[in-house]
């Protein structure tokens, strides 16, 4: 053994024990009461808890709005300071360009020698012809196993019909691709935005007004109709309604293959930041939009009940002083989506475990395991099985602190959690045997992450 971790508790997706864990060549080799020393480097774990690295399943680091763009890979180490160690990045199609070809020019040019964690790719179709449509199956030959498709934001060029939606389904299906939806009625969104202008509501809080929770429930609905048309599994991304999270559970209850996520802003904010005076509600302003407290808790049942599998940051890195004031005196014109790459780990364990809503085996699940499977690269990472990648994370459940925004490394002017309280931190993080987190601060050199291909047939195919 070249480490080994000692005098912690173990916590996986399928309960907690006392354990040494060993690494060797940048994997977890053996896990067992206790391992000989030997020439090994030791780490004391004592009090603390050893966790799988986790998997953020759904991040942004090349979304651009109005030709500004959000914060790229050079703020990845933000991931880490958080605990996680893979991130999985949504990469559009460009037109005139298949998706694994944009895929391919994007991590070359954006990503490669710039990412401090290690990193997979979801493709986002934009392209609905049928060219495109007949690529889908090879895309795992590429490692990219998931594409996602926007049902919302009517006359963007990303916006897919329900054709879009239903040929992708039926070209997925045989090849083990899971296909995404980000669920919303762009034409009833549309028309309300412009009702509410017209009214004179322009506050970052028309954003909620004109996004009311049946436009995701209706969405979500529809994809679901197409996925069994298709006869083909269907992963809902950032779930933030009740009613379109009661409206996977009892799909998949009957028996369809639908599953989702939500995600950490979800859990612990709502409606009321968005009427934040001063135009500080526009720092809040993401789609699907904030809820009322009832969808909140409504979500934390989902998350502990399983009936959503994963808690994602959908992290983009707008800041708020300048490009979140595009939107100014029009709240169509914010750029959508919040940092909190570095928080999601801190607010989970704080508002989900501490807090009794979920256990720490649920957590790890949350936050790690099932977010691998559903990328297709569970066998690899998410879990602290000897023979994964040895990405651990060691969190020292003692003491508390306040959350403030230059703390992250995020390199964004806001975070939305600021003012929380967190308790414990994150300690030690190794990122394939080597420390990239040491006593809390980042210590990795920031180019260190490679591209982890994802298999087909994913979770959302069980």
């Amino acid at each position: 053994m070249k480490k080994i971790i000692k005098g912690g508790t173990i916590v996986t997706a399928s309960g907690e024990y006392k354990a040494d864990l060993g690494i060797s060549d940048g994997k977890i080799a053996a896990c067992s009461a206790s391992l000989g020393n030997g020439d090994a480097e030791i780490i004391d774990a004592s009090g603390k808890y050893i966790m799988p690295g986790g998997v953020d399943q759904h991040v942004h680091f090349s979304f651009v709005y109005n030709g500004s763009p959000v914060r790229g890979f050079e703020t990845s180490s933000a991931a880490a300071a958080g605990g996680t160690t893979t991130v999985v990045e949504f990469v559009n199609q460009e037109q005139g360009k298949s998706i694994t070809a944009s895929i391919k020019d994007y991590e070359r040019d954006r990503v490669a020698g710039k990412a401090a964690i290690d990193y997979s790719f979801h493709g986002v179709l934009t392209d609905a012809s049928e060219e495109t449509f007949r690529e889908i199956p090879s895309l795992p030959d590429a490692g990219i196993p998931t594409i996602k498709l926007f049902m919302a934001y009517k006359g963007a060029f990303y916006h897919a019909d329900d054709a879009a939606v239903f040929r992708s389904l039926q070209e997925s299906r045989e090849a083990g691709v899971t296909i995404m939806v980000h669920a919303e009625n762009a034409d009833v969104i549309d028309v309300l935005q412009k009702q509410l202008l017209a009214a004179g509501e322009t506050s970052p809080y028309g954003h909620a007004l004109s996004r009311p929770p049946w436009v995701e429930v209706e969405a979500t609905q529809r994809a679901i109709a197409l996925a069994i048309l298709a006869e083909a599994p269907l992963y809902v991304v950032h779930v933030s309604a009740k009613g379109a999270m009661e409206t996977i559970r009892d799909a998949a209850a009957r028996g369809v293959r639908v599953s989702g996520e939500t995600c950490t802003h979800y859990l612990t904010l709502d409606t009321e930041n968005l009427a934040k005076p001063g135009f500080e509600g526009a720092k809040y302003v993401c789609s699907p939009a904030l809820r009322t407290a009832e969808h909140r808790e409504a979500l934390w049942q989902a998350v502990k009940m399983g009936w959503l599998g994963a808690v994602s940051s959908d992290h983009c890195g707008f800041d708020w002083a300048f490009q979140k004031h595009m939107g100014e005196g029009d709240f169509t014109n914010i750029p959508n989506g919040c940092p909190g790459l570095q928080d999601r780990l801190g607010v989970l364990w704080t508002e989900g475990v501490c807090t009794g809503r979920i256990s720490r085996s649920k957590l790890v699940d949350l936050f790690a395991t099932t977010p691998a499977d559903v990328c297709g690269i569970g066998h690899v990472k998410g879990r602290l099985d000897i023979g994964c990648d040895a990405d651990i994370v060691i969190y020292d459940p003692r003491g508390e602190h306040v959350i403030i925004n230059n703390t992250r490394l995020h390199s964004v002017d806001f975070d939305p959690y600021e003012g929380f309280v967190q308790k414990g931190r994150v300690d030690t993080v190794f990122l394939r045997g080597e420390p990239v987190v040491k006593n809390g601060a980042f210590i990795g050199n920031g180019t260190s992450g490679v591209f982890v291909p994802g298999k087909p047939y994913g979770a959302a195919y069980i």
